[in-house]
Order: C-alpha cells, then structure tokens, then sequence
C-alpha cells in the first residue's frame, strides 16, 4: 500500500506474511518495509548462505542492527566489515572454552535458585520465569564478583526494561522513539541507567586493580589491537547492554520451547531423564559432561529448528553485489527469516513434528551444512555466543527437569507470535515436584 508497503500485513501476522513468501513466491522476492527502500527476502538456502559467508564481508549489517547500534551503542553485534572483525577479536576470550566452563557454575547455581522460588501445584508463567532466569545467568556471568546485591537488583531491573522495549522500538519508524511517551521515557532511563552501573563499576574495578574473575573483569582487560588501549567503559557498556538484548530473550525463548515440547512429549522427557541418570548419576551436572549428553543436545537443536528465534535477520549491500544469477543495487536490503527457513519442507519432511531423532538421519544432518539449518547464522557473523547459549540451554535444562516436571494447562493455546525474537503467545504450565532418582539428582 502506499506510504505503508506491507507494514498491515507484518502488523497482522509477521509470521504468516513471511512463512507465506516461500509458498507463493521464488528464492528472492521483494517486500516493502520501509518507504523508499527496497528489501529482498532470500528464501533459498543456496542463496541464504552465499550472503552470510561469500558476500558476509562486503555487506553492511542492515536496518535492524543499525537500529540496535542506535538505540544500544556500537558493539559486535552491531557492527559490520573489518571493524566487526576487530571487535570479535577483542571480545572472543570472554567466550572462550575456559571462560564457560567456569560460567556452568554461576548457570547451575541461578538455575537451582529459581526452581526453588516455584510452588509445586502452582501454574508457572513459564516464558517469564525463562525470561528472568537467562536474564539472572547472564547478569552473574558479567557482574558476579563486581557488584553488591542492591546495585545487581537495580540493574537486572533496568536490563529488563531495556531488553523488553528495544524489540518494539526496532520495528517503529525512527521518529516515533522521539515521542515523550511514557513507554519511551522508561525505556531511555532504564538504558541510561544500565550505562551508568557499568561504567560505575568498571571506574572502581579500574582502581582497585582487582580480578573479580567474572566477564566484566575480562572485558576490562582487553585491548585494542590496533591502539593497545583498553575498552572504555562506554565501548564496555554497549557490549553489555547488546549483550543483554541478544542473548536474554533468545534463550529464554528456546528454554521455553525446549520445556514445553518435554512437557507435550512423555516419552522424549523420559529419555532425557534417562540419559542425565546414567551420565550423571548422583552429581550435578557440569561442563564436561555436556557433549555426553547426545540426546540432550538434539532436543535442543530440535528446537532451534522448529522453534527458531529469528524472523527477519538483515544485511544491506553496499555496492551493486552479485546474488546468484540478480544484479542487486548498492543500498538493498537483503532480509532471511530462519523460523520460515526451518519450517520448510522441502528441506525438513514433515517439519511441525518434534523429532530429536531426525538428526540422526546422516541425509537430515547435511542440512547443517548446506544452509538450510542457521541456529546461529553462519560466516564471519555467526553468533560469538554461540557455545555460551548452547552451554546455558543444557545446564539449565539438565538442572530443571531432574528437580521438576511441568504438565500443560487445559485449553491453552500456545502459538509463536514474533516480537524481538519468535517466542510463545502465552505459556503457563503447572509446576510438579519430580518424584525417583531424578528428583534426587539434582543440586
């Protein structure tokens, strides 16, 4: 429509007007988002990992990330080209083997805390139980030995606040933020408040010259290659805040998903309780343990796949660039949408069954590599918390379901709808307490 492109349809069901491109439409097809910008969604797989890896590192990030970078700060999410590449380079250790072994810790400790907070017999809104508890595992990760208790209530609830607006301000036109809306004068306080505890923090760790051994102290160490000057606590706070956005809500989405499809699914939750008994046995669960946890992990993946996060990701060509057989002008946005990517099944046969056990099939599992399963993107801009969530899902899920069991209310509906991230409609599930050697397994 005029002056709207197809923003009616992305507001009546994003999901749908997306999923639908690939039952009507070729392997690129172009929607209207923004008024005078063109956006190619690429629906092949081909394609899809041509633009991530080949052409990755001529493509700015697009609208979505610049989006982010202003409302956020600059960080490695949001930056592209080589100065994404020295910004990885800065912030990799921190997401280093060694650094998340001593993270499973903090994961399983948050983990055991919250299931203890939950009545058995009680409906648990269980995206928001999800949401506060990533929210607290990474809180703790970043901030475990920097700040007293008081300073980290205020600030998770700030990072909340953020982190449950940025999604909304993403997608409205730029001038609507400018609005003095109540919604918008949160949002900034909670922001500029988040900024100001870490640069606090990061002013007295300075002075101090203490190692608190948590990813802020990390953070504080590095230096720039080129300049061999620290991080700022500005350049740290941005991190953090990108940091937060990311990764809380993805992985509160996925632990949701990964809970409710145990709970619709006797039998696979049995087979996982199976699997931590015999690798555990009496002890909690700790890093090592998790590539022995195969089962495990392929639920997981099953759910990245099914139940994938992503509905609109974004690049942005820079120059007139080459994609398969088009000629694509300087200033294009190229979109992907990997929970329509995931769902497709011509790639994945009967794509709305949950199957762990499809990843066994060696013909499936080639899907990992020819573009047709992006958990994580792919190229030089593959997620750098990718071995951090992958990490926290399993310590988390392993800590959960040993202690508890959730059994679905009736008559409840739950759908994905897609905000900052594709996540259930609505999700509350009664907590039960997990009787037999599960139960006592846990920490």
């Amino acid at each position: 429509m005029p002056l709207l492109g197809h923003a009616i349809q992305l507001m009546r069901d994003n999901l749908g007007f997306i999923a639908s491109l690939r039952t009507n439409y070729g392997p690129v097809v172009e929607i209207v988002i923004q008024p005078g910008t063109r956006t190619l969604v690429v629906q092949d797989p081909g394609l899809v990992r041509t633009m991530l890896t080949d052409l990755g590192p001529s493509l700015d990030k697009g609208r979505f990330f610049e989006k982010m970078g202003q409302l956020l700060g600059d960080s490695v999410v949001t930056a592209a080209g080589q100065e994404h590449v020295r910004r990885r380079r800065q912030l990799q250790p921190a997401f280093a083997r060694p650094e998340i072994a001593r993270y499973v810790d903090i994961m399983r400790e948050r983990t055991t805390a919250a299931v203890d907070s939950w009545t058995p017999g009680r409906p648990l809104d269980v995206r928001e139980a999800m949401v506060g508890l990533s929210l607290d595992m990474l809180a703790r990760t970043v901030f475990s030995g920097s700040l007293d208790e008081t300073t980290f209530g205020r600030l998770r609830e700030d990072l909340s606040v953020v982190m449950n607006g940025v999604g909304i301000r993403i997608m409205l036109p730029d001038w609507a933020e400018r609005l003095p809306l109540p919604f918008n004068r949160r949002f900034t306080a909670a922001r500029d408040a988040v900024r100001a505890t870490v640069e606090r923090a990061v002013a007295e760790l300075e002075a101090s010259g203490q190692d608190t051994g948590d990813m802020l102290s990390l953070l504080l160490r590095t230096t720039d290659e080129e300049t061999g000057r620290p991080l700022t606590g500005h350049q740290i706070s941005s991190e953090i805040l990108t940091l937060a956005v990311a990764g809380t809500e993805t992985t509160a989405s996925v632990l949701s998903w990964v809970l409710y499809e145990l709970a619709r699914h006797p039998d696979i939750e049995r087979r996982v309780l199976a699997e931590l008994d015999a690798v555990l046995g009496g002890r909690p669960v700790t890093f090592e343990d998790l590539p022995r946890l195969a089962f495990l992990n392929r639920v997981i993946r099953e759910t990245l796949r099914l139940h994938h996060t992503g509905w609109l990701v974004t690049r942005r060509t820079v120059t007139r660039t080459r994609l398969g057989p088009w000629s694509v002008p300087a200033g294009t946005e190229l979109a992907y949408c990997q929970h329509a990517l995931h769902r497709d099944p011509a790639l994945f046969p009967d794509p709305l069954t949950f199957d762990p056990d499809r990843w066994l099939d060696a013909a499936q599992t080639e899907a990992l590599t020819s573009g047709a399963f992006l958990p994580f993107g792919a190229g030089k801009h593959t997620c750098i918390g990718d071995r951090f969530a992958l990490t926290e899902l399993a310590t988390a899920v392993a800590t959960i379901t040993r202690r508890i069991r959730f059994a679905l209310l009736p008559r409840q509906t739950v759908r994905p709808v897609a905000r900052a991230t594709v996540r259930p409609s609505t999700l509350s599930m009664t907590v039960l307490r997990r009787e037999g050697s599960a139960a006592r397994n846990g920490d």
